[in-house]
């Protein structure tokens, strides 16, 4: 394997209500985020945000949200980032469905 492989954080783990991670300082530029989510049956969906900020005083900013439509196997989506914000941290605003559960993981 290559010194330079990516590496990934699960840094929201099979949450099934709002939650916000705890903020991450990463050491590169290029992060992705994915998300995924499934409910135990039926359909449901879940709305996550991924914000940024450069200062832990400061206010959050919205880098992307990424919309999942849940059900009984699994959906994920996600998105890319080439900027050099200091934090990052993943936040579910809206969950819903039987048993639904979302986990996000970013890659840096």
């Amino acid at each position: 394997m290559s010194e330079t492989q990516a590496d990934s954080y699960i840094i929201l783990n099979a949450v099934t209500t709002t939650a916000t991670s705890s903020e991450l300082l990463l050491g590169s530029d290029s992060k992705t985020f994915q998300a995924k989510g499934a409910t135990s049956s039926g359909t449901g969906a879940a709305t996550i945000v991924i914000e940024v900020t450069n200062d832990l005083t400061w206010p959050w900013l919205t880098l992307g949200t990424i919309t999942l439509v849940l059900g009984t196997i699994a959906t994920a989506d996600g998105l890319a980032m080439l900027a050099g914000w200091k934090y990052v941290r993943a936040r579910v605003s809206a969950i819903s469905g039987t048993g639904a559960a979302v986990s996000v993981a970013v890659g840096i």
